[in-house]
């Protein structure tokens, strides 16, 4: 069994995954909660059951939430001493789709969205995961259907479209291809950090 892990977004979100079944789930919206939240739900979970792996949610989506998932996977895969690999939460997005081309908007800082196109036979991404205003996405996403947390923007700056404003199920893992859920257990931030170093000699 896998235990999946999906922080990245408003949803603090966990799976038990064999293969392509899902054996239980726990979902909840919590905004900025995940820290607080995601060791219980994992806890209520498993019920005393040991998954043989981890997946988790490399972002793109919140610094925090992406942070909070990635340390507590890293903390169970050396105390389970399991395998952990990564996913990224468009791709997670994208198998909502079906068997329909998608793009995935989700609202990041800023002001900015973090966009990508899927194709969905088999799922694939079509482009790289880039971080625009709207305007700028509505000029590079050609794709009708636009799911998460900013489609509706997206299609909005467009002008056309179908927004499907959803966030990311950890039960959705089991229907990603291999390659898209075998990623580094790394952070994918989607855009340079705020914070910039002071130039050579400035004190603070």
């Amino acid at each position: 069994m896998i235990l999946v892990i999906e922080t990245a977004t408003a949803a603090c979100s966990v799976a038990l995954i064999d293969g392509g079944d899902l054996v239980d789930d726990r979902h909840e919206i919590v905004g900025r909660g995940h820290a607080e939240r995601l060791l219980p739900l994992i806890e209520d979970l498993l019920q005393g059951r040991r998954p043989d792996s981890i997946l988790v949610d490399v972002g793109p989506g919140s610094f925090t939430g992406v942070r909070v998932g990635l340390a507590a996977a890293q903390g169970l895969r050396i105390g389970w001493d399991v395998p952990l690999h990564g996913f990224s939460s468009t791709s997670l997005l994208a198998v909502q789709a079906g068997a329909r081309e998608a793009a995935v908007a989700i609202a990041g800082g800023h002001g900015q969205l973090f966009v990508q196109s899927f194709g969905n036979d088999p799922l694939e991404p079509l482009d790289p995961l880039r971080s625009l205003p709207p305007e700028e996405a509505a000029r590079v996403i050609g794709a009708e259907l636009v799911l998460g947390s900013g489609a509706a923007a997206l299609v909005a700056a467009r002008g056309r479209g179908e927004a499907v404003d959803i966030l990311p199920r950890a039960a959705d893992a089991r229907l990603l291809p291999e390659a898209l859920r075998n990623l580094p257990p790394r952070p994918i931030y989607g855009r340079a950090p705020d914070a910039r170093p002071l130039p050579t000699g400035i004190m603070p």
